[in-house]
């Protein structure tokens, strides 16, 4: 039949799927983010590979996209309840993305440090996320699409990207003055014993779980010297003497065995000589200067991660706190023995 030129033009269907009566679905106020936040929670433990694994949490498809997809989801179950504004498209997958950070540390598969260094990028991409599917529910007649599209990304991206994350180095120097000499100086690099908490509490480094210092001493194990070092925690390695010059240069590499870091030391994804993060070596430099002797500490690293920029500017922050900490132990002991 013709169409009839006086039977008004259908209305659009509401461009979020939603039913005739958006009130009438079984969701409530926070439903959608509780929901978003075990959605990203699912795909944590689909990402619970060991180390070095395309399915591991440390891959740029969860790292990335995760979030992502998290926050995507959150605004989509969000908007079949009602239309949102856009600052709930921004702070509600923020919080759900957080959240499953949290939710992750509470139900012990991740660990403090990783918890602490992944929130910032975690909360800024599940925003990302909940901004794009806002624009596609506000534009677009596809949004339950989308979100299978957004919710499936993680998994297909870790079956397709290319396997193994690329190597960056770096490195962080600090100096500090010490009132000593340097022959005092340098028996302080090589034979510093019983360090108690309070003498490293400033550096945040610790606070944040990595197990501080409690003694390294250089000793000779048959034509080579090795600096035997402790943390706590039962976290012990030792350290190979490669440069030695009496009161003015050392330089160790390191050398860790199977048990040097006990379980639940350290979170597995930054565990020193694993897959995603090494110290390469360490140096010593000491330099008479105005009395007493300038000592400069250079430590090298290894990143090997899927998000190395992001990685490095973490590394950089937590070394260098933990290099400042180092020198002001050394210079608290070596000038109060003065």
């Amino acid at each position: 039949m013709p169409d009839d030129p006086t039977r008004p033009p259908p209305q659009p269907t509401p461009p979020w799927d939603a039913a005739e009566d958006p009130s009438r679905l079984p969701f409530r106020k926070w439903t959608p983010l509780v929901s978003g936040m075990l959605f990203g929670l699912l795909l944590r433990l689909a990402f619970s590979g060991a180390a070095g694994s395309r399915w591991s949490a440390m891959v740029g498809a969860f790292i990335w996209l995760a979030p992502l997809a998290t926050g995507a989801i959150t605004v989509y179950l969000a908007e079949r309840q009602q239309r949102r504004s856009w600052s709930y498209y921004a702070w509600a997958p923020a919080l759900a993305s957080a959240l499953v950070v949290i939710g992750s540390l509470l139900v012990l598969i991740e660990g403090l440090i990783c918890a602490i260094v992944i929130v910032p990028l975690f909360t800024f991409m599940g925003m990302a996320g909940g901004l794009c599917m806002g624009l596609v529910c506000r534009l677009t007649r596809w949004p339950r699409h989308a979100a299978y599209g957004f919710a499936a990304l993680p998994l297909a991206a870790a079956l397709v990207l290319p396997h193994g994350a690329p190597a960056q180095l770096g490195q962080v120097e600090r100096s500090l003055w010490i009132n000593a000499p340097a022959s005092a100086v340098w028996q302080g690099i090589n034979d510093i014993r019983n360090i108690q908490p309070h003498e490293v509490a400033a550096s945040w480094t610790h606070r944040i779980g990595v197990p501080p210092p409690v003694e390294a001493v250089t000793v000779q194990e048959g034509d080579q010297r090795v600096r035997k070092s402790r943390w706590a925690k039962g976290v012990h390695f030792d350290e190979i003497i490669q440069d030695w010059e009496p009161n003015r240069h050392v330089r160790w590499t390191y050398r860790f065995t199977p048990d040097s870091v006990p379980p639940g030391a350290l979170d597995d994804h930054v565990a020193i000589g694993g897959a995603y993060f090494d110290l390469n070596d360490t140096a010593y430099t000491l330099t008479p200067e105005a009395g007493g002797t300038r000592l400069h500490l250079r430590i090298s690293y290894r990143l090997s991660t899927d998000f190395n920029t992001y990685a490095n500017w973490w590394a950089q922050a937590l070394l260098d706190s933990f290099a400042q900490t180092l020198l002001q132990l050394y210079k608290a002991r070596l000038e109060g023995q003065v």
